[in-house]
């Protein structure tokens, strides 16, 4: 979120707007600034007078306008944060009169979480107007691999792109948890220290070995015995391996060789960009394609969705894992 660079730099430069209203998906953005803002806008000392921490569930938006018109002591501004605002959604409205002629010397933060503001609220209008609103937006997923490997730069580690994949395949896209294991991984090896992945098996707990990364490694080779090893493993493991994230990513992969087969310009650069992935795995891909051409990708990816209904109770019930993995690895060896 670059916007979010730019209104840390405001604080920065003792430049703060009156309003900040964040809204959406995302909390991981608003928790940035919300924790920036509340570390960093007043000294130590101004802080017990002229910082306010409220929380929705708890607050009535007249108390919370009433904060609002207080005037510091003994500080240039007054800073009120109001956490989980998205419990304010009935009420929220009576804020429109404040937000139009807001107090210079207070600073209000707002973390409306998990929704978005309603477009034809006079609120959301005001707040758009006077810049003051800022939506959260969820990253999505062909998007998380190039943030982790910024944000991990910025924390000065040197992550290998099979680190960054191992990752993001473990952590899915939740920031806030990304952002926790970097920063243990940063404690731990030390900035500039190059990160790999046995470290990440160390200090994260993913296993360099028994993952969905090395599943899709082992079956684009061909390596039928050691991807049925690791299924095997899966399958005794089902709790830190669920069946629905070994499918769904799957299923992903098989689907980006099919278009990778349609693809005019089978180039490194070309395939990387077409099918959202690091150059450096494009190798990986080349060789998957010589072994799987579009009619078996066809009955692959059938019998991913077919494997996926059982996993579920469709037209049957009660199948173990077991004996679920034993099909998934019948889908690629028939």
């Amino acid at each position: 979120m670059k916007e979010l660079k730019s209104l840390i730099q405001e604080i920065k430069d003792r430049r703060p707007r009156p309003v900040y209203f964040f809204h959406g998906e995302e909390p991981y953005f608003m928790d940035v600034f919300s924790d920036y803002l509340e570390e960093h806008l007043l000294l130590e000392e101004e802080k017990g007078f002229n910082q306010t921490i409220l929380y929705g569930k708890e607050l009535k938006v007249d108390a919370l306008v009433e904060q609002l018109k207080r005037f510091p002591m003994m500080s240039e501004y007054q800073v009120v944060i109001v956490k989980e605002g998205q419990h304010l959604a009935r009420t929220v409205d009576q804020l429109q009169a404040y937000i139009e002629n807001p107090l210079p010397s207070t600073i209000l933060m707002v973390n409306y979480k998990g929704k978005k503001l309603d477009k034809r609220k006079k609120l959301y209008k005001a707040l758009a107007k006077s810049g003051f609103l800022f939506e959260s937006k969820k990253l999505y997923e062909s998007e998380i691999s190039a943030w982790l490997s910024r944000r991990s730069k910025e924390k000065g580690l040197q992550c290998s792109p099979k680190a960054v994949a191992l990752l993001v395949e473990y952590l899915g896209t939740d920031l806030s948890l990304i952002e926790n294991e970097l920063e243990k991984l940063r404690l731990a090896i030390g900035e500039g220290k190059p990160v790999d992945a046995q470290q990440i098996e160390t200090y994260v707990g993913i296993s360099k070995d028994f993952n969905n990364f090395e599943l899709k490694k082992a079956l684009g080779e061909k390596d039928f015995g050691k991807a049925g090893t690791i299924l095997n493993y899966f399958a005794s493991n089902p709790n830190a391996h669920p069946m629905v994230v070994t499918l769904g990513f799957l299923h992903t992969y098989f689907s980006q060789l099919s278009r990778y087969h349609a693809l005019s310009d089978k180039s490194a650069p070309a395939v990387a960009k077409a099918l959202r992935v690091n150059p450096y795995f494009v190798k990986e891909y080349q060789i998957a394609a010589r072994h799987y051409p579009l009619k078996k990708l066809s009955g692959i990816l059938q019998e991913l969705r077919r494997i996926d209904g059982l996993s579920k109770g469709v037209g049957a019930s009660g199948w173990p894992a077991r004996e679920l993995y034993k099909e998934l690895m019948l889908c690629f060896t028939r």
